[in-house]
């Protein structure tokens, strides 16, 4: 049985865009998503205008009996947009890459489907709820590997993962089509994707599109 807790060096440049210009789109975007779900991290409990925690997952199909095995810590800072497992159909022995994990519900839930043999990646940019995951899923008993990356250059080898799952992350990228490509990279021969996200059904004025702060939420 591997060891909970396992993972790989971070990743040194948390920032989406090489170190520069801090005033850059990209940065600007990394600096608000960091600020907004450190705030869900500390303060589950908070007024957010998003849909969170045990509540959100419940609303989203989760399974109650399945999220009351979790760790605490890892239910409140829930802060996805649907429930990738409902078409994830992990399997027993399954290497899973959970794309920015966040506190760790759905990474937990796959290392539960999966079984104490199988390899659950988590990748996530922010290092507090990296820090996070971590904690639960060894609390939780959870074989996981934590990585401090980006999406747009997942840290994970060619075609090393059987499924993809990611819950409200890809919506957030200023460069979705890379994320994609990194996806299939990663995948095996038949391996499978599974995601939940937002997607909007009419151009976005300008003021949303240059606001850093409503594209983090």
């Amino acid at each position: 049985m591997k060891t909970p807790d396992s993972h790989a060096p971070d990743l040194p440049d948390r920032r989406l865009d090489p170190p520069g210009d801090p005033s850059s789109p990209a940065n600007l975007l990394t600096d608000a998503i960091l600020e907004m779900y450190e705030e869900v991290v500390e303060n589950p409990e908070g007024d957010f205008h998003f849909h969170h925690g045990r509540d959100a997952a419940l609303r989203f199909g989760y399974d109650p009996e399945a999220i009351d095995r979790l760790p605490a810590g890892a239910v409140a800072a829930f802060a996805g947009v649907g429930n990738p497992h409902l078409r994830a159909a992990i399997r027993p022995g399954e290497t899973v890459l959970d794309v920015g994990c966040g506190a760790g519900l759905d990474a937990l839930l796959a290392g539960h489907a999966a079984g104490a043999e199988a390899r659950v990646i988590g990748i996530d940019m922010n290092p507090a709820m990296l820090d996070r995951a971590r904690t639960h899923a060894a609390q939780a008993g959870v074989s996981f590997e934590g990585h401090l990356g980006r999406m747009e250059s997942l840290p994970i080898g060619d075609t090393e993962v059987d499924v993809v799952i990611s819950n409200g992350v890809v919506n957030l990228s200023m460069d979705k089509p890379q994320v994609f490509r990194e996806v299939f990279r990663v995948l095996r021969p038949g391996g499978r994707l599974s995601l939940t996200d937002i997607v909007s059904g009419r151009e976005l004025s300008p003021s949303i599109v240059n606001d850093p702060k409503l594209w983090a939420s």
